[in-house]
């Protein structure tokens, strides 16, 4: 299934890039995909999610997140991510627009819905968004601070993983500060198998949540965008879509 190159500007002035999909036939709906930490919008299990949405009648825009890929800036965890999501919404079309995000991807996400002084996106759908800032006490929560809050750090993730990741400042409000204020329909999406964020995480988020919200677990799926989250994804955006 063939993709369009896309090049945006941020609002802070951040040049991105990414890929959109076109269905053959007549659009349901637009979805904007925004892909998690070290992952881009060429990822292999984001292209997956973004051909099943397409094969469901969607059109789809994802790109390269700051600070990865072929776009420029760096990488602020999901705080200001949220203008990234604003570039690709603004040229989503037709309407109804979808946000989908995973992991940093949903806070990114998140932020932007909450943060916006309009938007026009029918619903949000969540993948593996963390509720609070903790991190497991594993060796795979270890190297992913290491990664992201230490000089050497943040240079392997640079030399070795291709993302470039500003300094941390003071960390903003967590998710579950976030849904709360959300004032459109929200699904949340979490892996029974997740190694990084606990299935706690996703059920404190739909508790917090306003109505119409939705929370579905996955046996067997695990962070992110993965084969097990594709039909939950589609899933989820139809839901969105039966709210309006």
């Amino acid at each position: 299934m063939n993709a369009t190159a896309v090049e945006l500007v941020a609002a802070d002035g951040v040049r991105l890039r990414g890929r959109q999909w076109e269905p053959p036939s007549r659009h349901r709906a637009s979805v904007v995909l925004v892909h998690g930490f070290g992952a881009s919008s060429t990822d292999g299990k984001l292209v997956a999610v973004a051909e099943a949405l397409v094969e469901h009648g969607h059109a789809v825009i994802s790109v390269d997140s700051r600070g990865h890929g072929s776009s420029d800036g760096a990488a602020t965890l999901g705080d200001d991510e949220r203008l990234d999501v604003d570039a690709a919404v603004t040229v989503a079309g037709p309407a109804p627009v979808v946000v989908v995000g995973a992991s940093m991807g949903a806070i990114g996400a998140l932020r932007y819905v909450v943060g916006a002084a309009t938007s026009s996106v029918a619903g949000i759908v969540t993948v593996s968004c963390p509720a609070r800032w903790t991190l497991p006490l594993n060796a795979r929560g270890v190297l992913s601070a290491a990664l992201t809050h230490t000089p050497p750090g943040r240079w392997i993730a640079r030399r070795w993983l291709g993302v470039r990741i500003a300094q941390p400042g003071p960390r903003p409000a967590p998710p579950l500060e976030l849904v709360p204020e959300v004032g459109c329909p929200l699904a949340l999406v979490h892996g029974r198998a997740d190694p990084f964020i606990p299935v706690a995480d996703a059920e404190l988020l739909h508790a917090a949540a306003r109505e119409p919200r939705r929370l579905e677990l996955v046996d067997g799926m695990g962070h992110a965008f993965t084969t097990e989250s594709i039909e939950p994804v589609v899933t989820a955006v139809d839901w969105v879509l039966a709210q309006e």
